[in-house]
């Protein structure tokens, strides 16, 4: 039971240190400078330590100094209980569905079997629908308490987009779900080790339908109309400084990880590496025993896992500094009229192939 105890504790540490003390920080950086190539400029370079710049790097550390001395300041008219708390509402979920998230296989370990997942529920899937969808409500009562015209729009457009839009995430899912037969997304991880068995093999329509529907759901570039700073100032936000507007952003930087993580688990083989099975990969690295041979093949699994996640994570930035922003219009028209259809469609047709 210690030991069990020991292992939770150690991979609960490990999501963390990454996904909080890594990636969030991190993506900051990756968000300016990526633009910055693209657009031709040399991008973040002004922080430094004893003159090294360590191209751009030490924005972060700045950012994060700035958030914490910040003054954190509360319009007149604001219900402070609820501004206060609405940070928090959409931060932790995000944290949250990582629990589920697996980011290896079952490996050996010392005689013992080690589950890279900290809670290897059954409807793991639906657990993390269900907790993601709870930022919403962080969302709109942070529009609703500001006492703000601007952050109440924002708030107004980010419940309907996140409503709009989970309808459709939710059904672009159901295909994989007929597919794999499964909602524990280790046995979908593990149902993909042939790379011919990958998800988006089966489900390429599913695959770009649910991506725009996670991009919406994170409200990122081509769909940022609840802080569109043209017409809203910052939307929901707008009221926030130091670390409660930190919070925000960090959130959002996590629920990109997690649609990434995501994606890779249902459509990209998750923690496999194409055309080498776990089986061939233990025969390869026999000579160091059992525990050797299956802690170098969790590295290796674990190190797959997170270079498809920082691949898709590119990918969301490129989207997010290529594509112009939607109308409000065209958000609510390409989800409910063209991605909600495509998507039953999409349950139709592979409901036809799995009987025939």
């Amino acid at each position: 039971m210690l030991v069990d105890l020991l292992i939770t504790l150690v991979k609960i540490l490990f999501v963390l240190t990454l996904t909080v003390g890594f990636f969030a920080p991190v993506l900051t950086w990756v968000e300016r400078k990526q633009s910055a190539i693209m657009q031709d400029r040399i991008g973040a370079n002004r922080a430094d330590i004893l003159g090294f710049r360590a191209l751009g790097l030490f924005h972060i550390m700045a950012d994060a100094l700035k958030m914490f001395t910040k003054e954190d300041f509360i319009p007149e008219g604001a219900n402070r209980v609820l501004h206060t708390l609405s940070p928090m509402i959409a931060l932790i979920p995000a944290l949250l569905t990582f629990t589920v998230i697996p980011f290896g296989g079952v490996y050996d370990l010392f005689g013992k079997q080690v589950n890279l997942v900290i809670a290897n529920l059954d409807v793991g899937l639906l657990f993390v629908f269900a907790i993601a969808s709870i930022a919403t409500y962080g969302y709109v009562i942070a529009g609703w308490s500001s006492n703000n015209n601007y952050s109440l729009l924002g708030s107004m457009r980010t419940s309907a987009q996140m409503v709009s839009y989970e309808v459709t995430m939710g059904l672009t899912i159901i295909g994989v779900l007929m597919v794999f037969g499964t909602m524990k997304l280790t046995e979908i991880g593990a149902a993909q080790e042939d790379f011919l068995h990958w998800g988006i093999f089966y489900q390429p329509l599913g695959f770009f339908m649910f991506m725009a529907a996670s991009i919406a759901e994170n409200k990122r570039i081509p769909f940022d109309n609840p802080e569109a700073e043209s017409e809203l100032i910052a939307g929901y936000f707008t009221e926030y400084s130091g670390l409660k507007f930190g919070m925000f952003f960090m959130a959002e930087f996590i629920e990109m990880v997690t649609i990434s993580a995501i994606v890779t688990i249902l459509f990209f083989g998750a923690w496999h590496i194409p055309f080498l099975t776990t089986a061939t990969l233990l025969s390869f690295f026999d000579f160091l025993g059992t525990t050797g041979s299956n802690l170098v093949v969790m590295v290796l699994h674990v190190a797959v896992f997170f270079t498809k996640i920082i691949f898709f994570l590119w990918m969301q930035m490129t989207i997010r500094w290529t594509l112009p922003r939607f109308r409000y219009d065209q958000i609510m028209k390409l989800g409910w009229k063209i991605l909600l259809p495509l998507s039953l469609v999409n349950i139709m047709v592979t409901g036809i192939v799995i009987l025939l």
